[in-house]
């Protein structure tokens, strides 16, 4: 009896073969003349080898989709099996504008005009620098595209990092060992990653080192090559920090910083390798730089206000002083 194994890598087995094996029953009715037994991420297939073929052929146009959409729904296995493609034609159609798809099939895609700049920026630039308010989808899109890159094959490793500078706290205080320090940190950057990616592949991906989130000390000395790197919070490096993260681009690599200048946690403002990265680098051809603005905010209608109201405190107080040292230099 020809028998053939088909190892399921990165699948949730509970999202593929249903609760209670129900789709994985399902594709069974289809080839009742096969022994199909699931093991885990290990499927054992007995029978006819021809027959056997055309239930390999099918079986991995399912995960494709699989893969591709995050989900498996029972329409789905029944149009596959009866070579009922025009639906699946079309949401493949219908998802050109998407990014890529979440959990549980969620389209993730650029939702306002400067995630769709950055976005368009990433096809032509390796290096951009997105910059703007809180809440405006820089780090979250980065991100989607740094997934979908690495789905295409276009890089072989993701990696995700932030300077270990706190908003008013210090890590010391937390309890814990390094990791347990850092990882609270960094809990954005796995938030995005757990929304894109199905928790037993991004296991498997951190585990192999696919995935990599660190802090930007741990950056120094490497040469990252065929990856797709993304800098959070970049307004908190100085300008040695970001210099060193920027000059560890290798061959093959797409680099995005993200950062918002009104949230410097710095000494001063004049600090920040990110204020001064504008000047130093706005000549060179092939640098991108992405400007978000109140409007890309796709949080609580309230953060866009905020934003605006903070602005508008910044101005006048930048006004103030320029008026004080404008009256200063006249009585001199």
């Amino acid at each position: 009896m020809f028998e053939k194994q088909i190892f399921l890598e990165g699948v949730d087995p509970l999202e593929f073969y249903g609760v209670n094996n129900t789709k994985i029953d399902l594709i069974k009715t289809f080839f009742p003349k096969l022994n199909i037994v699931s093991r885990g991420n290990q499927l054992i297939i007995q029978g006819d080898e021809v027959e056997s073929d055309a239930f390999e052929k099918k079986f991995h146009l399912l995960l494709d989709h699989y893969n591709q959409f995050n989900v498996l729904s029972v329409d789905t296995i029944k149009q596959v099996m009866n070579n009922d493609f025009s639906q699946i034609e079309s949401e493949i159609e219908n998802s050109k504008e998407v990014l890529l798809h979440g959990i549980n099939g969620k389209p993730i895609r650029a939702k306002t005009p400067n995630q769709r700049v950055l976005v368009e920026k990433s096809r032509t630039s390796d290096l951009i620098f997105a910059i703007g308010p809180a809440g405006t989808g820089k780090t979250y899109t980065a991100i989607a595209l740094a997934v979908r890159a690495l789905k295409n094959r276009e890089i072989k490793r993701i990696i995700l990092s932030r300077p270990a500078v706190e908003a008013g706290e210090r890590l010391g205080f937390l309890p814990g060992d390094l990791k347990e320090k850092i990882d609270p940190y960094l809990q954005p950057l796995y938030d995005a990653l757990q929304d894109m990616i199905p928790a037993k592949k991004l296991e498997e991906f951190m585990k192999d080192g696919i995935i990599q989130i660190a802090p930007l000390a741990f950056m120094r000395g490497r040469t990252l090559s065929d990856a797709f790197v993304i800098l959070d919070e970049a307004q908190n490096t100085t300008l040695n920090q970001l210099k060193m993260f920027l000059t560890r681009m290798g061959m093959n690599a797409k680099f995005i910083i993200t950062g918002d200048e009104t949230q410097i946690d710095l000494p001063s403002v004049h600090q920040s390798g990110l204020v001064q990265a504008k000047k130093i680098l706005k000549n060179i051809k092939d640098i991108s730089f992405v400007y978000f603005d109140a409007n890309d905010i796709v949080r609580h209608r309230l953060v866009r206000d905020i934003v605006n109201a903070y602005d508008a405190y910044y101005k006048k107080e930048l006004a103030k002083k320029e008026a004080l040292k404008k009256d200063k230099n006249d009585r001199k």
